[in-house]
């Protein structure tokens, strides 16, 4: 029996129906060091892949000598790409020779308030998979909103889908419903609820948005940038040194969002 219930574990955990508690996972962190000030990065274990290839790139040094070298206020400061260590003044500098690619996390519960550390990813265009680029990151500065302007983000996202589903379900049955609204209101109500049901039931499969109590708390106190979740993958979060993203983000930058000032990166694991 014991058996039985550990390969029915694994079949679960292979179709995403089931995760192991990670209650007991040890909490990894690791200091960003710049010449502006030190953050303290605590890795989310549920991003296992990003935090994982993360620290691997931590302990080969990989990140060390980069900069950060996108840098706009009210959004994010960005940095680690290999093509920014010892770039002279006035240079563009992207993604790197030695990205890395891995499959995207995306965590309902881990969201870009402010502090969050990010995975960026080449445009869907290009990238067709949504894949991240660990081999850089950024750091979410964003700003405070209000709850009427997350009612609108969402809006913005949902009513296309909705506006869709009803052309879908409601526009064909049209002079149907308004024949036995007339003659036959019992069938009347009951083809409403079928339409609505299946309405309800395609949006709830549906790439909607919702922010949820979590989210409008942070994103309406501490800030972030909501306009980001679920397109790129946020694995872990500033607990120390917040202060320090101001500071970066705040500075002075080049026509490419450069800072004129070189903010230069080493990270170690502590």
């Amino acid at each position: 029996m014991k058996h039985w219930l550990t390969w029915v574990g694994v079949f679960l955990m292979m179709w995403g129906w089931f995760e192991p508690s990670l209650a007991n996972e040890p909490v990894h962190y690791v200091t960003i060091k710049t010449n502006m000030g030190n953050m303290r990065v605590m890795l989310y274990n549920e991003t296992p892949q990003h935090r994982d290839n993360f620290l691997r790139l931590v302990a080969s040094k990989h990140f060390d000598g980069t900069l950060f070298y996108r840098v706009i206020e009210n959004f994010v400061i960005q940095g680690g790409s290999q093509d920014s260590r010892n770039a002279p003044p006035g240079r563009h500098i992207g993604y790197g020779s030695k990205s890395e690619v891995i499959s995207s996390e995306f965590v309902k519960e881990r969201f870009h308030k402010r502090g969050a550390i990010c995975a960026p990813r080449q445009p869907e265009h290009i990238n067709h998979f949504r894949m991240s680029d660990i081999s850089q990151f950024y750091i979410v500065k964003g700003r405070v909103f209000t709850n009427d302007e997350l009612d609108i983000l969402e809006k913005r996202v949902n009513n296309p889908i909705l506006r869709d589903l009803r052309e879908k379900y409601y526009v064909p049955h049209v002079e149907e419903l308004n024949r036995l609204r007339e003659e036959e209101p019992r069938a009347f109500n009951e083809l409403i609820r079928e339409i609505r049901a299946k309405i309800d039931l395609e949006f709830s499969l549906a790439d909607h948005l919702k922010f949820t109590d979590a989210q409008r708390d942070a994103y309406t106190t501490i800030g972030g940038l909501p306009d980001l979740d679920g397109d790129y993958t946020v694995f872990g979060e500033v607990v120390e040194g917040l202060d320090v993203i101001d500071r970066i983000a705040a500075l002075k930058t080049d026509r490419n969002d450069r800072p004129l000032t070189d903010v230069v990166i080493t990270i170690e694991r502590r």
